[in-house]
């Protein structure tokens, strides 16, 4: 096998399957046809001499050749991206972090942990990007990620099934909070009901793949009235702002809710947690990493869960 045949951008293919678990999704991240993707893939399977991806009915899985292949790749496209950021004047990969976070992360905890970065250490480079838990953990193991704040909802289960296990750590584990319109009747005091919520209308997130339907209170005994649905946390919190319907949100996003909305909790019923979680591969971190990951546990301890904008008067 000689992998000196072998193009960077197979490699680059190889990476964004591994990643994106799919030939399509892959594809599509690229801006290449599903057949352009199935043809690097081949070449560089066919220099390999083995399967390095097990094709299966839910998306492709890395074989243990894959694994070895992936690892080594990583290696050889982070140089090049680290010679490319050096002669474009930026920092070097010595001082460049990878993060991925989770759609709501990016609206508080991510801006507060990276202004502190930039008065404490400011020559370190955080690139990062967001993305669903599944595509996270995949590049994560995939090796084009460092680190990756992650969502969790009960029942609390491992991100992945994958060996070895991520190494997890739990930044914060806070209630579920209602977004509701400042005029709204619900509005007036500092918590809502449970009883209450029964003939609201709502909006919900789309139901994809393996993402539930979510922002409605968990467990009203009735069929909820699902007025709009909405991927973009910022599009429902506008939704709500503009008297639309009701929809849950994650404590933290308190701070981010725009003029129009308060967020408050839910007293009564049954109680819904949502954990915080910063992923990475179960080995020694660089110095950078631990930066990093300090910012970002002293963001999640600073960030407050008030009923965040006054009643209205």
């Amino acid at each position: 096998m000689d992998f000196t045949d072998v193009s960077l951008t197979a490699l680059r293919v190889f990476r964004a399957v591994a990643e994106q678990g799919t030939f399509t999704a892959a594809a599509a991240s690229l801006g290449y046809t599903q057949s352009a993707v199935s043809r690097q893939i081949a070449a560089i399977e066919r220099v390999a001499g083995a399967e390095l991806l097990e094709r299966r009915r839910d998306g492709v899985r890395l074989t243990a050749a894959g694994r070895v292949v992936m690892r080594r790749a990583t290696v050889v496209l982070d140089e090049i991206d680290a010679t490319a950021r050096e002669l474009s004047g930026l920092p070097g990969e010595a001082g460049t972090v990878r993060l991925g976070w989770f759609p709501s992360a990016g609206a508080v905890l991510l801006p507060a942990a990276l202004a502190s970065l930039r008065r404490t250490d400011p020559g370190l480079h955080v690139v990062s990007r967001e993305g669903t838990t599944p595509a996270l953990v995949r590049a994560l193991r995939a090796g084009s990620l460092d680190l990756a704040l992650l969502a969790s909802v009960p029942p609390f289960r491992p991100p992945d099934a994958e060996s070895p296990p991520l190494a997890l750590q739990t930044l914060t584990e806070r209630a579920l909070h209602l977004a509701v319109p400042a005029t709204h009747p619900l509005a007036r005091g500092d918590f809502i009901d449970v009883a209450d919520l029964r003939g609201q209308r709502w909006i919900t997130s789309t139901s994809s793949g393996e993402d539930r339907l979510m922002g409605v209170w968990p467990g009203l005994d009735e069929r909820p009235e699902i007025a709009h649905t909405a991927r973009d946390w910022l599009a429902k919190l506008h939704l709500v702002a503009a008297g639309c319907g009701l929809t849950t949100v994650p404590a933290v996003l308190a701070a981010a809710a725009p003029p129009g909305v308060r967020v408050l909790p839910v007293h009564g019923g049954p109680q819904e947690q949502r954990r915080l979680l910063l992923a990475r591969l179960p080995r020694p971190p660089s110095e950078a990493v631990n930066r990093v990951a300090a910012a970002l546990r002293a963001a999640s301890l600073d960030i407050e869960t008030p009923g965040v904008s006054a009643p209205p008067t």
